[in-house]
């Protein structure tokens, strides 16, 4: 399957999107809400190319589209530009204050017309649902898109503390532009309107995650330990039995 991207040509696979196709080749496309395990969400269209097919052009979301052969794309054409342009205009202006947003803005040279500037806003969320998509992943849905037009936020049933959130802060994790604030004080996680006891790490002492969330991992594997391990003591265990069984190897 030969697809053309800016002139060149690769090596599709059956069932991968264009986005996908871009990224395994290092052909940059811009995107916000577009992650490694996340894909297919088509929220921010900054993804947007020009696709070709035979006689026929239009613009379609890269992260969406699935590939086919003999596709030629542009990925860098005035128009598609321009339409980048507008979106980080509307972004901008919607959340003027975020470094995240500024700084995409700056490499595409987006200037926002001074009279609809809100410099004291402090809105940072742009909508793009990778953290409700996190919510959903990890099987609480706890936080949803709610509401319309204007007013469409991100939000746990009536801004309440929700019954269903365990406080994981994966939500915190996968947002571009750290929209989503949570603090961790001495053993207490506050995120959501909601309070959380932290769980130190049995190996090296660090509070890493919340009471809640441990207990709903472990339901899910059907397991249950007395021991705690974050991520940073997981890899290095992982790194020395690694090294271990390599000299034991290397020994015979």
């Amino acid at each position: 399957m030969k697809i053309k991207i800016d002139g060149n040509l690769y090596e599709g696979i059956p069932g991968e999107t264009l986005m996908e196709l871009a990224k395994r080749n290092n052909v940059d496309i811009p995107n916000l809400c577009h992650k490694t395990g996340f894909e297919g969400q088509g929220r921010c269209r900054l993804c947007m190319v020009e696709v070709n097919e035979g006689r026929r052009t239009k613009v379609v979301s890269s992260c969406v589209f699935p590939i086919k052969d003999g596709l030629e794309v542009v990925t860098n054409s005035d128009k598609i530009k321009k339409m980048r342009k507008d979106i980080i205009l509307l972004l901008l202006l919607k959340t003027p204050n975020n470094q995240y947003i500024k700084k995409l803005a700056e490499e595409y040279e987006v200037i926002p017309p001074e009279r609809y500037e809100d410099k004291t806003s402090t809105e940072d969320c742009i909508l793009c649902g990778l953290c409700v998509k996190a919510c959903e992943k990890m099987g609480t849905s706890a936080i949803s898109l709610v509401n319309r037009g204007t007013t469409k936020k991100v939000s746990t049933p009536y801004d309440d503390s929700s019954k269903d959130c365990i406080g994981c802060g994966a939500c915190a994790e996968v947002c571009p532009t750290r929209a989503i604030k949570f603090t961790d004080k001495d053993n207490t996680r506050t995120i959501w309107n909601k309070e959380f006891n932290l769980v130190k790490c049995t190996s090296c002492g660090k509070y890493y995650t919340t009471k809640e969330a441990l207990n709903f991992i472990n339901k899910k594997l059907g397991e249950e330990s007395s021991e705690h391990i974050c991520e940073s003591c997981r890899k290095k265990s992982i790194s020395e039995k690694f090294k271990e069984s390599y000299k034991d190897y290397a020994s015979h």
